[in-house]
């Protein structure tokens, strides 16, 4: 049986905007172990940023880093071979990611997302089902909103699931 890749990512955002990534975090991970880790700030199209107040990036952290368009390049190589991503709250980075192709007329990776969220609550009945709550739980190290950090979790939590045969 092959075994398969995937990718855990976790994307910040500046505004309410998905198209406003400032910081990606991703995480490959080949069976259960983990082959490649890349985090990086983005400039997102717009110079608000309402949450600063969770992840500490400012737009003075940005300015000079490159646009999304720019950032696929070291990105997209990532996503290659993968079998699917990887993330806590999968409908929100999907449409990060969706949305920040679209706006760079990018073709997103055609990939099924896991939500770690529903797999925590599947695999060891852990609520509530926030990501530090779950790396609580599953003795994770985690610096929320980091966004390396955060799809590290998410790697683990697969891992984890694959080892116990809950996925």
């Amino acid at each position: 049986m092959k075994k398969p890749t995937f990718v855990a990512l976790d994307f910040e955002t500046a505004d309410y905007g998905r198209d406003s990534a400032c910081a990606v975090g991703i995480v490959k991970v080949k069976g259960t172990l983990i082959i490649h880790e890349e985090t990086g700030l983005i400039r997102p199209p717009r110079r608000t940023f309402y949450f600063s107040y969770l992840h500490g990036i400012t737009w003075t952290d940005v300015e000079d880093k490159p646009n999304f368009r720019q950032a696929w390049l070291w990105l997209r190589p990532a996503f290659e071979e993968a079998d699917f991503l990887v993330a806590h709250n999968a409908p929100f980075d999907r449409s990060v990611l969706n949305c920040c192709c679209e706006m760079a007329r990018l073709r997103p990776p055609d990939l099924d997302f896991v939500y770690t969220l529903r797999l925590a609550r599947q695999a060891w009945g852990i609520y509530p089902t926030w990501l530090p709550d779950v790396c609580r739980r599953l003795r994770l190290p985690l610096e929320h909103h980091d966004p390396l950090s955060d799809a590290r979790a998410c790697a683990q939590i697969v891992i984890r699931a694959m080892k116990k045969g809950a996925f």
